[in-house]
Order: C-alpha cells, then sequence, then structure tokens
C-alpha cells in the first residue's frame, strides 16, 4: 500500500467532506460526505466501487466528532488507516496571520479561532474538525492550508480598500480573497496544457460554482481577485449577492429590517435564487430559461454579464494573457454558461470552438475556443489534491 496517503478534511458549519488522496497520483481511493449536521437526519455517506454506502449519525450531539469517528471505522474497515501519513485541513480565512500552509498545534487552533469575524460560517466549524481529527489521530500530523493564502501575493493597490487606514490597521479590512487552492491548481495545469513554465504564464481563472469568484494570475502568481474581505464580494453566485452599494444595507436597516435578516437576504436569499425566485442550481436555472422562464433569463443574462464584465477588468492587472480558464461545478459543466461569457467577450476577439465546448464536460479538460483566436479551455478543479500536496511537502519539510 502507498504511503503517500493523506486523509484531507472540510469541516463545515453543518457538513464534513473527506477524501483519501494518493499524492503520488492525484487520485481519491476514497470520498464522501457528513451532512445535515444538528439535525436528526445527519448521516456520513461513501462509495466504494462505484456504491454509495450511508450510516446514519446518533441524536446525542458532536456529529463533526461522531462523523470523524465513522471515517477511522471505515479505514479500519478497509485496512488503510496505517497508511495514511498526515491529515490536511481546508481553512477558508487565514487573514494576514497565514500566508501558507502550517502544521496544526494549540497555537495555530487559537489563531484560526480568533479569525472567526471573517469567517463566522466556516471559520469555527474547521476548529471542530480539526479537533475531531487529532481525536481520531491522535499521532499523525495534521496541517491547516488556507483559501486567502495564494493571494497574499496581490499588491497593495489590489487588495486595499479605498478607505481610511485605520480601518485596516485596527481591523484588517482589505481583500483577501478565496478559492485560492483551486485558482493554484488550475493555472498549474494550465500551463501544462499550453507547455509554458507557470512562472513565465498568465490567465484569468475562473471559479464558477455554487460560490464563485475570479483571480487574475501573472507570472504564476494571484494579482487580484474578486472576492473581498468576506466570500460575499465579487460575483453574482448561487445565494450571494456578490458586488452590491453598501449604502442598500443602510437603507433597509432605515426600513425597519434587523441586522441579522440583511446578511441573511444578502448570503442565502440572493444571486441566482434571489433573482430567479426558483433556485441556487445553475442547471434548475437553464432548464426554466428553456422553458420561458422570465426570472430565470434574467439571472442567466446578469450571471454571464458579470462574469464576463469582471474578465474584462481583470486583463487591466496582466502584461498579456495566455488563457482564460473555466473550472468548478458550473465553469467545468455549462457549456451554455461558457459559450454566452464568451459571447460577451466578442470585442477582444473571443470565439466559442462549439463542438470542444460541448466535448468539454464531465471530467474533460480541453480549449473550447476557435484555432488562432484568443484561448479559453476548461480544467477541472482538484483542491484536494492540493491540500494533500502542501500537507505531505510540510510533512517532509
Amino acid at each position: 500500500m502507498s504511503n503517500s496517503l493523506v486523509l484531507v478534511i472540510n469541516s463545515g458549519s453543518s457538513s464534513l467532506k473527506f477524501a483519501l488522496i494518493d499524492t503520488v497520483s492525484g487520485e481519491a481511493t476514497l470520498s464522501g460526505l457528513g451532512e445535515c449536521f444538528g439535525m436528526p437526519e445527519a448521516n456520513v455517506s461513501w462509495k466504494i466501487d462505484g456504491e454509495k454506502q450511508e450510516y446514519t449519525l446518533n441524536d446525542s450531539g458532536n456529529h463533526h466528532q461522531q462523523a470523524v469517528d465513522r471515517i477511522v471505522a471505515l479505514l479500519e474497515e478497509l485496512g488503510i488507516k496505517q497508511d495514511i501519513v498526515a491529515v490536511g485541513h481546508r481553512v477558508v480565512h487565514g487573514g494576514e496571520k497565514f500566508t501558507k500552509t502550517v502544521k496544526i498545534d494549540d497555537s495555530v487552533l487559537e489563531e484560526i479561532e480568533k479569525l472567526s469575524d471573517l469567517a463566522p460560517l466556516h471559520n469555527p466549524a474547521h476548529v471542530i474538525g480539526m479537533r475531531a481529527a487529532i481525536k481520531a489521530f491522535p499521532t499523525l500530523a495534521q496541517y491547516a492550508v488556507f483559501d486567502t493564502a495564494f493571494h497574499q501575493t496581490m499588491p497593495a493597490r489590489a487588495y486595499t480598500g479605498a478607505i481610511s487606514q485605520k480601518l485596516y490597521t485596527e481591523y484588517g479590512i482589505r481583500r483577501y480573497g478565496f478559492h485560492g487552492t483551486s485558482h493554484y491548481f488550475v493555472s498549474r495545469e494550465a500551463a501544462k496544457m499550453i507547455n509554458k513554465p507557470v512562472e513565465e504564464s498568465s490567465f484569468i481563472s475562473v471559479h464558477l460554482g455554487n460560490g464563485a469568484s475570479v483571480c487574475a494570475i501573472k507570472n504564476g502568481e494571484s494579482v487580484d481577485t474578486s472576492m473581498g474581505f468576506t466570500p460575499l464580494a465579487g460575483l453574482m453566485m448561487g445565494t450571494r449577492c456578490g458586488d452590491l452599494d453598501p449604502s442598500i444595507i443602510e437603507f433597509l436597516l432605515k426600513k425597519g429590517w434587523a441586522q441579522e435578516d440583511v446578511f441573511t437576504e444578502l448570503n442565502s436569499k440572493s444571486g441566482l435564487l434571489g433573482v430567479s425566485g426558483l433556485t441556487s442550481d445553475c442547471r434548475g436555472i437553464i432548464e426554466a430559461m428553456e422553458n420561458g422562464h422570465e426570472g430565470a433569463a434574467l439571472a442567466f443574462e446578469i450571471f454571464t454579464y458579470r462574469v464576463a464584465k469582471y474578465i474584462g477588468s481583470y486583463m487591466v492587472s496582466l502584461d498579456e494573457l495566455d488563457s482564460i480558464i473555466f473550472t468548478a461545478g458550473i465553469g467545468e459543466n455549462s457549456q451554455p454558461i461558457r459559450s454566452k461569457i464568451l459571447e460577451n467577450l466578442k470585442i477582444f476577439g473571443y470565439r466559442e470552438d462549439e463542438e470542444a465546448n460541448a466535448a468539454a464536460r464531465f471530467g474533460n479538460s480541453g480549449i473550447i475556443t476557435k484555432p488562432n483566436t484568443p484561448v479559453a479551455m476548461v480544467i477541472p478543479t482538484n483542491e484536494e489534491w492540493v491540500i494533500a500536496k502542501e500537507s505531505m511537502a510540510l510533512l517532509h519539510a
């Protein structure tokens, strides 16, 4: 059995994703999901040989620990627990404190908890998952890999807000950016595809999922990105509004809205869901649009327009552009979304190759623009592999 196996854990507030990654091949030998934590239907599911299996968690509480304990039992049943050499954890927000992957100890856990104000839905849940994994794997080295770390190379002109320096120095208010592991991975894969060193390559990476962000990557480094102080900024998303006039918040508060209700609206009831009035799922939006639903059609138009507008603006960040990269669930699989974005970029010379665009789905990568025109491509992301590789590198440092 390989001695290159890393267990990757992504612990959320009510869920926990896991994958066992072979850092040599990059393959996930096992993956699964714990979900509905805090509810009667809390469970952990996984696939073995294509067959889904599920385990129901009991109602005694601490579902994160129960889920990790069940994962440990599963690894023991499969006879592979002893082959795991490290555990890697995804952490959404590292602030300015964490600029690279770190080995987890009590002080690191404490610092991640201190950053909870910057990611209240994510960082506390990450710490819960880490503590559960440390209890389950007390002898294994465990590492924290931060979504924000890749964007620490942004210049001050990109990360500094047009606000008083006091707000930055006292509260750390600035652009941080997210989806860093995804943007990092696809930019490296894109460089291989065009047969060019990543240190000499420039891309605009477009991560489109329920959460979405654009990243300008110059010579392999992030120089600007659309998400900001939190993951609410930037593109229109599944349920998040993206960029919005901040005075709207003041306006709603004056109208009697509770602060909590305002931010629930902007985080959970906006985006594709809010505009369409139907769903946050891109597939549902496109199906309803094709059936003549006006709200779905408008949501589609806004979404694709805003992505194209960000891509166009991020060309300013670069001296040259080797390719646009589409990735994540929508970016990898939605031909209509990609097609409309490229149509919106026609002023820059982009021309869709319809046959190639149709073929680049369900794990297939490829260039989706016509020959002798600016390049756009699809590359499936693999954030778990990045987390595993980062953990393995630090383990052997």
